[in-house]
């Protein structure tokens, strides 16, 4: 860990988490404190360097969205590809189509309660009519 021949080993302060010295402590109980302190401070050193990586990858995958956001948006209105008066001529023509074809459910729906009713009041009379051999 120290490459430089000059500093001492024991002058080198690493900030060693509470975690990974109970980790260290309990896995490496029969190993020496040289060996227990070096495995320490490369564990918290791999530690900080993954966690500044993920910040890393964290604010270039947001940044990348922005910007995508942005490209697009641009494109949008550079490119005239939404045209306002187009949509609302499009929700009128749905709009209109809707009332058309429930107009015409609704016809049919009346069409089919009269045919209905005509059928039975037919079925009615027929069973009510008098039989002309009846004897009642």
């Amino acid at each position: 860990m120290n490459s430089d021949p000059n500093i001492p080993k024991e002058s080198i302060v690493v900030e060693i988490s509470q975690e990974t010295n109970d980790l260290v402590e309990r896995e490496m109980s029969g190993e020496t404190d040289e060996l227990k302190r070096e495995t320490k401070a490369l564990i918290d050193a791999l530690k900080k360097r993954a966690q500044s990586e993920a910040q890393s990858a964290g604010h270039l995958t947001r940044d990348a969205y922005l910007n995508a956001v942005r490209q697009a948006r641009e494109t949008i209105e550079q490119h005239k590809l939404v045209d306002p008066d187009r949509i609302a001529y499009s929700m009128k023509l749905i709009q209109m189509e809707a009332e058309k074809n429930w107009e015409s459910v609704t016809k049919e729906v009346l069409t089919l309660g009269d045919r209905l009713a005509d059928a039975a009041k037919a079925a009615w009379e027929a069973l009510t009519a008098p039989r002309p051999n009846s004897k009642l």
